[in-house]
């Protein structure tokens, strides 16, 4: 019999919309705050943003509302609405993701975070839902010169788990994220949150899913033996 090849020896995660379902809470928060003060800012637009880091968001949100008192505003009535006290986790896990990471875990599997936001952000979200001990590093938008779709965010997180990009499956709902991670050299499985992808995306993705669950099931698969052995106990 044919011994079988580990394809991938750590995981990647992105955060909003794809562990966390927090991409149409923040997108809903900021279309009714430019509404208020007179703004349309269509659903369509503002997803152009998702997956970009801060200080492209917000230079490409400044462009949409007109000017940058205008971004202020919004920005300020968006995050006031965002971080009114509530009683659970404004952002819950979207299906799968705890027994996603907690499959990786078992499989002694390396996982790290590469998000757009900043580390302080991601930790407080991951944090408030109870996976982020699931993560050995955590790689955030501040951190880069140039965010999503540029690579460095995910270089830096292949770095920081002591591996080489090719190594990496990447996990990503955004085409922006998509592309980092593919042009970083890791391998890609897209898990669409707001936006389908694109032909081009599809084109070049390792698996396009309908949810994390669907990727439970072939973790010893991707990531070889090893995981295979862990998993059967």
């Amino acid at each position: 019999m044919t011994p079988q090849v580990t394809m991938f020896t750590a995981a990647i995660f992105d955060m909003d919309g794809l562990l966390i379902d927090s991409e149409r809470a923040i997108m809903q928060a900021w279309i009714g705050a430019a509404r208020e003060i007179g703004i349309t800012l269509a659903a369509s637009d503002y997803v152009q943003v998702i997956g970009k880091a801060k200080p492209e968001s917000d230079a490409f949100l400044v462009s949409l509302l007109g000017d940058e008192h205008a971004f202020r505003q919004v920005q300020a009535m968006a995050g006031a609405q965002l971080h009114a006290p509530a009683t659970g986790p404004r952002f819950p896990l979207k299906p799968g993701a705890r027994e996603l990471l907690s499959a990786l875990h078992g499989a002694g599997i390396p996982c790290a975070v590469a998000s757009s936001s900043r580390v302080e952000e991601i930790k407080d979200r991951l944090g408030r839902v109870g996976v982020l001990d699931f993560f050995s590093s955590v790689s955030g938008g501040d951190e880069v010169r140039r965010g999503k779709p540029d690579p460095a965010l995910y270089q830096l997180a292949a770095e920081r788990l002591g591996v080489a990009p090719q190594a990496c499956l990447a996990f990503e709902d955004s085409e922006n994220g998509a592309t980092a991670a593919n042009r970083s050299g890791a391998r890609v499985v897209v898990v669409p949150d707001i936006k389908p992808p694109s032909p081009v995306v599809t084109g070049f993705s390792f698996r396009v899913l309908g949810t994390l669950h669907e990727a439970i099931a072939h973790v010893p698969h991707w990531f070889g033996a090893h995981a295979a052995r862990s998993l059967a106990g």
